[in-house]
């Protein structure tokens, strides 16, 4: 929980959105709709976290879903592609050497 209106409870969902979020867009001249809506701001969260790499099961613990297959299969089509992180990942062992505590040379049983 990231937010709460005292010490104990979480601040209502409801509330947010008639107290702050609606005049935030009336403020801004944003429309109201689905598309600029509390939810298109936890998939904005989402979308942030997974492609800075955070992990799918975490990000499905942080949304609250209690199965990581379904947070997969909402969000996949907005996680980075994973052919430029494979290539980062092997240039950057043969730029660094083998002389890290951890990784490819310590798969061979040291």
């Amino acid at each position: 929980m990231l937010f709460y209106r005292d010490r104990e409870r979480p601040v209502n969902r409801n509330d947010f959105n008639r107290h702050a979020w609606r005049p935030a867009l009336d403020a801004a001249g944003i429309p109201y709709g689905r598309e600029n809506g509390l939810h298109a701001l936890r998939h904005f969260y989402a979308s942030v976290l997974l492609d800075a790499g955070e992990s799918v099961k975490a990000v499905s613990e942080y949304l609250g879903h209690h199965d990581p297959g379904f947070t997969l299969r909402t969000y996949t089509h907005l996680m980075p592609s994973s052919e430029k992180r494979t290539r980062e990942a092997v240039n950057r062992v043969f730029d660094d050497g083998p002389n890290a505590d951890d990784g490819p040379t310590t798969a061979q049983g040291g």
